[in-house]
C-alpha cells in the first residue's frame, strides 16, 4: 500500500523547503532526513491529528560539499563541519545540512575514524542505524526514498538495522540503548537478528560516554510506555554495564500489599508518572533500595522494608552521579526517592501537615503526590481508597498553607538580625539553635508566631543555653 506524503508535505517549513530549493538551483539535490521524516510518516500509518508532531530539528542531506553550502547561505555555522555537516540558519531557525557521505571504522565506539562523500542518497542512507531511520524524501519532487524497508517496518513496528546489526552496533555503541528507546517511543519490537547482536556488541557500549546515555535515558521517559526500554536494556545486558543496582530487584518479592515483584512494581510506577522525564527517573529508582532491607517478620507473617526509602536515596545519589545528571536533577531525584514514601491518613492533625511540609519542603509536595499516585497505581491491585488518600492530603496541605503556616525560619516573625539587637547573641551555633528551636514551636502552634511572644521565649532560650 502506498504511503500518502501529504501530512509529511505540510510539516516542513517553508524554510527547509526554500533550502533544497536554493540547493536545487545551484545543482544539488538535497533530501529531508532523519527523526522527523520518521515521526511524520509514523503519525501518517497511525491517523493522528495533524497537530500530533511538533518538531523544529528537521536535517537534509545534500550532494553538495560543506563549503559549496557556506558560499550559498549568507549565515552558516561549522558545527561537524570535519564530518560533512554545517548548521544553516534561516530565520532564526538552525538547520543542519550534510553532504552526503560514508564512513570508515570506529575505533572509539562512537566517531567514525573519518568519512568519505558519496554521490547518491542510497549510499548515505546505508551508513544509518535502522530502517525507519533510513528514510529520505526529496520535499521538491514529493517522493519518497526507502531502500531498506523502513516503511514496512513501520507499519509493523518492527525495529531492523540497516544490513549487518553486529556491524552497525559495532560502529557506534549507543546504538544499542537507541534500540532500547526506539523499542519504547515507537512501541516497537526487536527485530529477532537484530536483538542476537545486542549482547555481542556490549564491549561497544562500554566505551559510550555517561553523558550520552543520561540523554537517552531522558529521551526514553517521553514515551508512552519507557518500561518497555528498561526491560530491553535488563534481557540485553545493558543495565548490567550501566545501572546494576537496578538488577537488584529483579524477582524480588514483596509484600501481600503488591501483585508484582519490586522490579515490575518499578516498571509500572515509572510508566504511571507524568510525562515529566526526571520525574519519570525518579519512579523507577523510587524502591531501588527495598532488596537491600527486605526482611521477613513473624510478627506480620510478612515480608518489610523498613527504612528502604532511605537506604534507596543513599544508593540513587551516586548511580545518577555516575551517569553525569546534573546537581538540579540529582538533588530533586534523590529527595523524591528519600520522601516517596506518604503514610497520610485522617487523624493527621495540622501540625502533622505542617511538619511533613517543613521534612521535605513545599516545594517537592507537587512532585511528591504525583510520584505517590503512580506508586499507589503500581500495585497492580484496587488502590481508590489510597489514592483518595493523596487527595486528602493535598486538600489538607492547600489548606494549611493557605492558613499562612511558617515552614522556615524565613516565615518567623522575628529573624536573626533581630535576636542579636534586641538579645545582644552574638552570630554563631547558639543563634541558629534559638531559630530552629522557634520554629519547631511555632510549626506545632502557629498562634506562637509574634514578634513579642519568640523574642520572650528567645530570651529563655538563651538564659538556659
Amino acid at each position: 500500500m502506498t504511503l500518502s506524503t501529504d501530512r509529511l508535505a505540510r510539516a516542513i517549513p517553508a524554510e527547509v523547503r526554500d533550502l533544497c530549493r536554493r540547493l536545487a538551483d545551484a545543482g544539488y539535490p538535497s533530501w529531508v532526513v532523519g527523526g522527523c521524516v520518521r515521526d511524520e510518516l509514523l503519525a501518517e500509518i497511525e491517523g493522528r491529528s495533524a497537530e500530533s508532531v511538533h518538531r523544529n530539528d528537521w536535517d537534509i542531506a545534500t550532494s553538495a560539499r560543506p563549503e559549496t553550502v557556506k558560499k550559498l547561505f549568507r549565515r552558516v555555522i561549522p558545527t561537524g563541519i570535519e564530518h560533512g555537516t554545517v548548521t544553516v540558519l534561516l530565520n532564526g531557525q538552525g538547520y543542519e545540512v550534510t553532504t552526503l557521505r560514508g564512513e570508515t571504522t570506529y575505533t572509539d565506539g562512537r566517531r567514525p575514524d573519518s568519512v568519505y562523500f558519496v554521490d547518491a542518497i542510497e549510499q548515505d542512507l546505508a551508513r544509518r542505524d535502522f530502517t525507519v531511520n533510513a528514510i529520505a524524501y526529496d520535499p521538491l519532487a514529493d517522493r519518497l526514498i526507502d531502500p531498506f524497508g523502513g516503511i514496512p517496518d513501520l507499519r509493523a513496528r518492527v525495529l531492523r538495522a540497516v544490513g549487518e546489526p553486529s556491524e552497525r552496533f559495532a560502529e557506534d555503541g549507543l546504538r544499542v540503548l537507541r534500540a532500547a528507546r526506539f523499542v519504547a517511543t515507537l512501541e516497537a519490537e526487536l527485530e529477532p537478528r537484530t536483538a542476537r547482536a545486542i549482547q555481542p556488541s556490549l564491549q561497544s557500549y562500554r566505551k559510550v560516554s555517561a553523558e550520552r546515555i543520561r540523554e537517552e535515558w531522558l529521551k526514553t521517559m517521553k514515551a508512552q510506555r519507557p518500561s518497555r526500554a528498561f526491560e530491553v536494556m535488563r534481557e540485553h545486558g545493558m543495565l548490567a554495564i550501566t545501572a546494576p543496582e537496578l538488577l537488584e530487584s529483579v524477582g524480588v518479592e514483596q509484600n501481600r500489599y503488591h501483585a508484582y515483584d519490586v522490579w515490575r512494581h518499578a516498571l509500572a510506577c515509572l510508566d504511571a508518572c507524568p510525562r515529566d522525564p526526571v520525574l519519570r527517573v525518579a519512579g523507577l529508582l523510587h524502591d531501588i533500595g527495598k532488596p537491600r532491607t527486605r526482611a521477613f517478620s513473624e510478627k506480620t507473617n510478612d515480608y518489610t522494608f523498613y527504612e528502604h526509602e532511605r537506604v534507596g536515596a543513599e544508593m540513587a545519589g551516586p548511580l545518577l552521579e555516575r551517569l553525569r545528571f546534573s546537581n538540579e536533577e540529582r538533588t530533586r531525584i534523590v529527595a523524591l526517592v528519600r520522601h516517596h514514601l506518604i503514610c497520610y491518613d485522617d487523624s493527621w492533625s495540622d501540625a502533622a501537615v505542617r511538619r511533613w511540609l517543613r521534612r521535605v519542603g513545599p516545594e517537592l509536595a507537587p512532585d511528591l503526590y504525583e510520584l505517590a499516585q503512580a506508586d499507589i497505581k503500581a500495585k497492580g491491585r484496587e488502590v481508590s481508597e489510597e489514592l483518595q488518600q493523596i487527595a486528602n492530603l493535598r486538600a489538607h496541605v492547600e489548606r494549611v498553607l493557605a492558613a499562612g503556616a511558617a515552614l522556615s525560619v524565613r516565615d518567623l516573625a522575628v529573624n536573626g538580625h533581630d535576636l542579636m539587637r534586641e538579645l545582644g547573641i552574638e552570630p554563631g551555633p547558639d543563634l541558629g539553635r534559638i531559630l530552629r528551636t522557634l520554629l519547631e514551636e511555632v510549626v506545632e502552634d502557629p498562634t506562637k508566631n509574634t514578634r513579642e511572644q519568640l523574642l520572650t521565649r528567645a530570651r529563655e532560650l538563651a538564659t538556659n543555653a
